[in-house]
């Protein structure tokens, strides 16, 4: 089975449930809102926001929860607040089934930001 490869954000939500891409659309706002100046794009086939070059956070959605890639400082930083989550090295699993932490989302990517403003 071959995966289809996204040319953008736009083209990645669509193909996702209406209930689910409300989610995404949700995360993908809070997201710009957070970082005006990160660069939207496509990469690792899943919506990616980078800063100088250098990547801000990741979300992908899935089956039956939504992934955030914050790479693991993004994550070590909030790990109290991410806890209750489902959690790899530099991503964090928020059910579908659940309340998006979208005000928890904005912190990380606002951390984020800060720490590739230095680089």
């Amino acid at each position: 089975m071959k995966t289809k490869k996204y040319l953008n954000v736009d083209e990645y939500l669509l193909d996702f449930p209406t209930s689910t891409q409300t989610l995404l659309k949700d995360i993908r706002n809070t997201i710009t809102k957070a970082a005006p100046k990160a660069t939207e794009g496509i990469s690792y086939n899943m919506p990616s926001y980078k800063f100088n070059g250098k990547p801000v956070v990741y979300f992908a959605g899935y089956k039956n929860h939504i992934g955030l890639y914050a790479t693991p400082s993004g994550h070590a930083e909030f790990s109290k607040e991410l806890s209750k989550y489902k959690q790899g090295k530099g991503s964090v699993q928020f059910p579908l089934n659940e309340k998006m932490p979208l005000a928890l989302i904005s912190k990380i990517v606002k951390f984020r930001m800060e720490l590739l403003k230095s680089y």
